[in-house]
C-alpha cells in the first residue's frame, strides 16, 4: 500500500473594516474601504500577499505538478479572496485555474465567507456553503466533494451535516483529547455518520512548517527537507498509510518570508518523498478513499485548528465578541427579507470570522500571535469599527422599512 501525504493549503483574504467611526454612520455605508497606505487598505495588503506568497508558491506547485507525476495538492479558497483577486490580482485567480486544471489540485469546499455561521443560523450555513460550491463551479469548473468548516471548526454535528449534504469527507483538528491513544495518520469515521469519513491534521508536522521553520529559537531549527524525511518516515511508522499536512496557503511568503529558505525546503522536501518507491501524495478525497475507517471518532465539543486549547475561544471567548455575534446574527431574518444585495453583501462580509478574531484580548502563549494578524491598535478598535459598521445595518433597514427600499 502507498504511503501518501495529503496537503491541504488554505487561501483566504477577509474584507478589513477600515476606522468606521459612529459619526459616518447613516451617512456613509463604505465598511471596507481602507485608504492609502492604512492596515484596513484591502486591495493594498492582497496586492502584498500576491507579490510574496500567492504568485511564487503558485508556480512552486506548478512547477511540482509539472515535475513530479504523483505531487498532488488539496486546496480551500474563500468567496472574499476571489473576490479581490478578481479586482485586484485576476492573474494571481489564473494561476490557480492553471493548477486546478492539472486533474491533481483539489478545491475543497467551506463557507463563502469564511463565517462561524454553522454556530448561529444552519439557514445561513447551508446559504453560504451552497454560494461557494457555485463560486468554485463558475471560476474552476469543478466539483467539491470534500469539506472543511472555517478554522477547522468541526464536532459531531458538522460531521452529521457533510454527511446528509453529500461530502466524502471532511476536516479536522488532530488533537490528542479527541483522538486519545490514537494517531491522527489514519483515516476515521465520524460519530453518526454513514458514508463521509474524517482525516485529522496531523499538528506536529504540519506546524513544524507553518509556525516554527523559521524561528531561530526552535530547538530544530534550521529545518531541512532531510530532517523533516525523517521525521515523516517516523510518522509513518506501522501501517499508517497517511500524514495529512494542513496549513494556510499564506505559510509560503507570508507567514514564512522566502529569505527563511521556506520555498526552497517545500522543492527539495517533495522531490526526496517522491524518490522513495511507494509513496506518494494524496488529494483530501483520495486519502479519504484509499482506506477504510479504522475506527470512529466522537468529538461532542467544537474543536478547531487554533491556540493551545484549540477550541473557539479565539473568536468567542470574550464579551466583545459575543455581543458583536449576537447583534449582528439578529439582524439575518430582517436583512434576507429585504432581497437588497449590496445590504445582504456587507452584513455577510461582517460575518467573516478574521472580525472577531481581532478582538481577542487573550495573551500569553498565543497573544503574540493574535496580535501579529490583527490590522488594529486593540481588540477594542476593532469592535467599535465593527460595531459601528452595524449601528449602519440597522439605519439601512429602518430606511427599508420606511421607503421599501433604498
Amino acid at each position: 500500500m502507498s504511503r501518501g501525504i495529503t496537503l491541504y493549503l488554505h487561501v483566504h483574504q477577509p474584507w478589513r473594516v477600515r476606522d468606521y467611526t459612529v459619526f459616518e454612520t447613516a451617512s456613509h455605508h463604505d465598511y471596507f474601504d481602507g485608504n492609502g497606505e492604512n492596515d484596513r487598505n484591502n486591495g493594498r495588503i492582497l496586492r502584498k500577499v500576491a507579490d510574496k506568497s500567492y504568485r511564487p508558491m503558485n508556480a512552486l506547485l506548478k512547477k511540482l505538478l509539472d515535475t513530479h507525476p504523483d505531487f498532488k495538492v488539496s486546496l480551500s479558497i474563500t468567496g472574499t479572496f476571489i473576490e479581490q483577486a478578481e479586482m485586484w490580482a485576476p492573474d494571481v485567480l489564473d494561476d490557480f485555474r492553471a493548477l486546478v486544471e492539472t486533474g491533481r489540485v483539489e478545491i475543497v469546499a467551506e463557507t463563502y465567507y469564511h463565517s462561524l455561521a454553522f454556530f448561529y443560523s444552519h439557514e445561513e450555513f447551508n446559504r453560504q456553503v451552497n454560494m461557494h460550491r457555485d463560486k468554485i463551479r463558475e471560476v474552476f469548473g469543478v466539483e467539491t466533494t470534500a469539506f472543511r468548516n472555517t478554522e477547522l471548526a468541526y464536532n459531531d454535528q458538522l460531521a452529521e451535516w457533510a454527511d446528509q449534504a453529500g461530502f466524502q469527507a471532511i476536516l479536522a483538528e488532530g488533537w490528542d483529547p479527541v483522538l486519545d491513544w490514537r494517531s491522527p495518520n489514519y483515516v476515521y469515521r465520524p460519530a453518526g455518520t454513514e458514508n463521509i469519513k474524517l482525516l485529522m491534521k496531523n499538528y506536529r508536522l504540519s506546524d513544524d512548517v507553518a509556525f516554527r521553520f523559521g524561528n531561530r529559537e526552535w530547538a530544530e531549527y534550521p529545518l531541512d527537507a532531510h530532517k523533516y524525511q525523517q521525521w515523516m518516515e517516523a510518522a509513518f511508522g506501522g501501517d499508517a498509510p497517511i500524514v495529512n499536512l494542513f496549513m494556510d496557503y499564506e505559510t509560503f511568503g507570508e507567514h514564512q518570508w522566502e529569505d527563511t529558505g521556506i520555498f526552497n525546503f517545500m522543492e527539495h522536501f517533495v522531490a526526496n518523498w517522491l524518490k522513495t518507491p511507494g509513496n506518494t501524495f494524496y488529494t483530501v478525497t483520495e486519502a479519504a478513499n484509499a482506506d477504510e475507517p479504522r475506527g470512529e471518532i466522537s468529538t461532542p465539543h467544537t474543536i478547531t485548528w487554533a491556540d493551545t486549547e484549540r477550541d473557539l475561544t479565539a473568536w468567542l471567548g470574550n464579551s466583545l465578541q459575543h455581543e458583536t455575534m449576537r447583534h449582528l446574527y439578529a439582524l439575518e431574518e430582517d436583512i434576507m427579507q429585504t432581497g437588497d444585495i449590496e445590504l445582504i453583501g456587507d452584513w455577510r462580509r461582517l460575518q467573516t470570522s478574521d472580525h472577531v478574531y481581532y478582538m481577542c484580548t487573550k495573551w500569553f502563549n498565543d497573544g503574540d500571535v493574535h496580535a501579529y494578524f490583527s490590522p488594529y491598535e486593540s481588540p477594542y478598535d476593532a469592535f467599535l469599527y465593527v460595531m459601528n459598521a452595524i449601528r449602519d445595518l440597522r439605519y439601512r433597514l429602518m430606511q427599508h422599512t420606511r421607503y421599501g427600499g433604498m
